[in-house]
């Protein structure tokens, strides 16, 4: 199961959202919409809002609230709280709840949403116009996203390569790509993460360009060495792996001879992207929700 946290826009609010793709649907954070309702400047009067609210619907056994469970999601400080959260349908039914003349307005916006996820699991071209528009809201440059986009695509065509070699179980994936990574970057995925100071984070999103160019190579060379030569089964597919990194590793090798210094870098997203209070401020508290 993959949860993705992903901040909508409504009007000029930011409404923190997880899509999880095994439920399929979305969750949005209950506080953040009460914010967007009650139309406070003050995070905090959102947050005692829903408290009150809470209160009040469970007296009522209203199933809106008694079926509302949490979700961690990302706060002002950068880390990760437990936030009350609601699916499209729980919502409709709590948004009753709140008098607001951003209701109606609030509620189309909500089935928009829904509708659009669906379109882009239809329409595979949907997916990169909307992760182009995630990326931008996140603040990551033009160049940086393109590039990204197309490490997409040369992984799925790669891991459409290992479905036809016969690998489906997603721990020999997981395995094939540290091979792949250790082959050019020197480092296992693990040792990689820990070097930028990462945890649950994507590497892939806190790679520099350069990183992520020579990880498009390697994994775009695996794939077209395993379409000439055929492998089946793990044991072969991995000798690809190790073929496709090694050649992107000389290639990092060759040029940090001529520039003097690695090009495996500490830097992550969180050091050029703009500081999380100014996407939007919330609470570090929540964890009390």
């Amino acid at each position: 199961m993959t949860r993705k946290q992903l901040i909508q826009l409504f009007e000029d609010s930011k409404v923190r959202t997880v899509w999880d793709d095994q439920e399929e649907k979305w969750y949005f954070s209950i506080v953040d919409v009460c914010w967007v309702l009650v139309d406070s400047k003050d995070y905090q009067t959102a947050r005692k809002y829903w408290n009150k609210l809470k209160e009040r619907l469970r007296k009522e056994g209203n199933e809106s609230v008694t079926n509302c469970h949490q979700l961690k999601m990302r706060a002002a400080d950068g880390k990760n709280y437990k936030t009350d959260v609601a699916d499209t349908e729980q919502l409709f039914r709590l948004i009753q709840s709140i008098p607001s003349p951003k209701a109606e307005p609030f509620k189309q916006w909500m089935a928009s949403v829904a509708a659009q996820r669906i379109d882009q699991m239809q329409d595979p071209e949907l997916n990169f116009d909307q992760a182009y528009v995630d990326y931008r809201r996140l603040g990551y440059s033009d160049k940086w996203i393109n590039q990204r986009l197309r490490s997409i695509e040369v992984r799925k065509e790669l891991t459409d390569e290992w479905d036809r070699a016969g690998l489906t179980d997603q721990q020999q994936y997981a395995s094939l790509t540290d091979i792949i990574t250790r082959g050019w970057s020197g480092k296992s995925t693990r040792q990689y993460k820990q070097f930028k100071g990462l945890k649950k984070e994507s590497l892939r999103d806190n790679m520099t360009n350069i990183e992520l160019a020579l990880n498009t190579l390697a994994e775009a060379s695996t794939t077209e060495i395993s379409k000439a030569h055929n492998p089946k089964g793990y044991t072969q597919s991995a000798d690809v792996a190790r073929q496709g990194g090694k050649i992107a590793g000389d290639a990092r090798k060759q040029l940090e001879q001529r520039i003097g210094h690695s090009v495996i870098s500490r830097a992550k997203a969180a050091d050029f992207l703009p500081p999380a209070d100014d996407v939007q401020q919330i609470s570090n508290s929540e964890e009390d929700l």
